[in-house]
């Protein structure tokens, strides 16, 4: 079983067991995460989407917190002596899913 879920603006694909990175999340490390902004959930019994998906939850656990490698902004003009350098770190959580309740039908 899969599901779609929304957090820190973006759309995730997951199943049980998976571990991924989203935006930095207000959890201790450790703590359990319901996940209630479930756009769809997919299995062997079809898709589900809309009003049958009133009270699906993605239940996750949290790994820990980090910070991604560092993006490199350069802006340059050419023969105006001008050359500007930047970078970024974006924080992260790393989640880590335990398990997927379907809604009801």
């Amino acid at each position: 079983m899969y599901a779609v879920i929304v957090t820190g603006g973006k759309q995730y694909r997951v199943m049980q067991g998976e571990t991924l990175r989203v935006e930095l999340l207000e959890a201790e490390v450790g703590s359990e995460l319901k996940l209630d902004n479930v756009l769809m959930l997919g299995g062997s019994d079809g898709v589900k989407v809309g009003d049958a998906l009133k009270g699906a939850v993605v239940s996750a656990k949290v790994v820990g917190h980090g910070r991604a490698d560092k993006v490199r902004i350069v802006k340059f003009r050419r023969r105006k002596h001008h050359r500007k350098q930047m970078g970024h770190r974006q924080h992260f959580t790393e989640i880590e899913i335990t398990g997927i309740a379907g809604g009801n039908k």
